[in-house]
């Protein structure tokens, strides 16, 4: 019962056995630590977004650091005292044996479990230095924020960083909903808004030719780094002003996930699992001479796929047999399977391998006060419908875009956002009345997938299969 009481109720023993003031000050430090986290429980239920803000603010993770390690030397030193005061002697052999064994596992599971838990916030603590930049908060643009996801393939045969994968992220800030719209790396004469350090050289868009694609606004940044603000940051500087250009979207940050770090990030979240409609190769490494891809090695066939991080870097990135829409597609789907597979469990289980790999992979420059706003925005999307537009053909010819045009697709997909689909649309069922953002892609339904819908994505504008889906 001594044990029992010890291991419940830190104090308890010391105050029956004649400790009174020691027992007090123990119970008053645990009695003050358990109203602590039923008020946070209370938190979670009643204002959420600052339990988010705790749990992402380095001085207040370093507070609660401190905290749980004063906690768990207290609780030892407390129960280990407790032990002492029962006076193991006046037992026989073997209860004394089985009163040790018993105390040892006690001792394990609650020092074990805090010390665990201190190690885990000193982990956030690092991630959230480490990834998130300093400065203050944005407000939303006609009550959305729109964040460019950028990324970068800089691997063998390249000079510096062209990214490959390009999307705006729109993010209702009240409801969470969110649109991707896909823009293709090599999309032409992109236009820089005024207010853009490249405007005054490209007030037509940059349109000095075949080499002129969006993904070399990126370097064409970093050519002009002086004009910028913050130099460091120019080549994502850059790319935000002509996404805003052509989606017609104002972009107010970004986050770019290094391709070669990727695989890493994968392994650590346990992989990741998707539908595919087509055959995907994995190719041998590239040939340096020529920048070409070697003999294929495997093919990822059609059906459920379990990727870890090398499969789920290939879905994503191959170039061979299909076309730079195709693997858009691709991109989103793994993306979206990023999003809907990423559960808390995962994360408590895997915590120290995500924080680890992530630094390595992603680079942004959403600050740390937003970070609260995102991951509770960010738990709204994952509970709805992620809506795709890619600005490809037929509806968007790369090389020589309608911007106006893509800005009204772009309208009028986040306005289809905030409409609720029946319930066959839903679903996804062909001929209903599904967002076209759904459709565009051929992602997210089973029904797209086994119907073969045309998407719209191929070269030549005739219309390509239903690739990929997240269940």
């Amino acid at each position: 019962m001594l044990l029992g009481a010890a291991f419940v109720l830190p104090g308890a023993v010391q105050s029956l056995l004649g400790a009174r003031r020691w027992g007090r000050i123990a119970m008053g430090g645990y009695l003050g630590s358990l109203a602590l986290l039923v008020l946070l429980l209370v938190a979670v239920f009643v204002r959420r977004e600052f339990v988010f803000t705790l749990g992402t603010s380095p001085v207040a993770l370093a507070l609660l650091t401190l905290w749980l390690l004063v906690v768990a030397v207290g609780w030892i030193l407390t129960f280990l005292d407790a032990i002492r005061r029962i006076r193991l002697v006046t037992l026989s052999a073997g209860t004394r044996k089985k009163f040790l064994s018993v105390a040892l596992v006690c001792a394990l599971v609650v020092g074990g479990g805090l010390s665990y838990g201190a190690v885990m916030m000193n982990s956030q603590r690092s991630f959230m230095s480490s990834i998130f930049a300093s400065g203050g908060a944005q407000k939303p643009v006609d009550g959305r924020y729109n964040i460019a996801l950028l990324g970068s393939d800089a691997g063998d045969g390249r000079e510096g960083i062209r990214p490959d994968s390009i999307s705006v992220v729109s993010i209702d800030a009240n409801t969470g909903q969110t649109v991707v719209i896909g823009l293709p790396r090599n999309m032409q004469n992109v236009p820089f808004p005024e207010d853009s350090p490249l405007h005054a050289e490209y007030p037509d868009g940059y349109d000095c030719g075949d080499e002129c694609l969006l993904n070399a606004v990126y370097q064409l940044g970093e050519q002009h780094a002086e004009s910028f603000e913050d130099p460091a940051l120019a080549g994502p500087r850059a790319m935000m002003d002509a996404m805003s250009g052509a989606t017609g979207l104002t972009v107010q940050y970004y986050a770019m996930i290094d391709l070669k770090g990727f695989e890493s990030l994968i392994d650590a979240l346990g992989g990741i699992s998707l539908v595919s409609g087509v055959r995907v190769p994995v190719s041998a490494p590239i040939d340096k001479s020529t920048g070409e891809h070697g003999p294929v090695r495997e093919w990822m066939e059609p059906g459920e796929l379990e990727l870890d991080g090398f499969h789920a870097l290939w879905y994503a990135r191959s170039r061979e047999f299909s076309s730079d829409y195709e693997r858009m597609v691709r991109q989103r789907c793994v993306q979206e399977a990023m999003l809907r597979q990423l559960d808390p469990a995962t994360v408590l289980v895997r915590y120290q391998a995500i924080a680890q790999a992530a630094p390595d992979v992603v680079s942004t420059d959403i600050p740390q006060s937003m970070v609260d706003r995102f991951v509770d925005l960010a738990l709204e999307a994952k509970s709805g419908n992620m809506e795709t537009l890619n600005l490809t053909p037929p509806r968007v010819t790369p090389s020589t875009p309608d911007f106006e045009e893509a800005h009204a697709l772009v309208a009028e997909a986040i306005a289809a956002s905030a409409e609720a689909p029946t319930e066959e649309a839903a679903a996804g069922i062909p001929g209903t009345d599904a967002p076209v953002t759904v459709l565009a892609m051929g992602v997210g339904t089973p029904a797209v997938l086994a119907a073969g819908t045309d998407a719209g994505n191929a070269d030549d504008g005739e219309g390509d299969r239903a690739i990929c889906y997240v269940e």
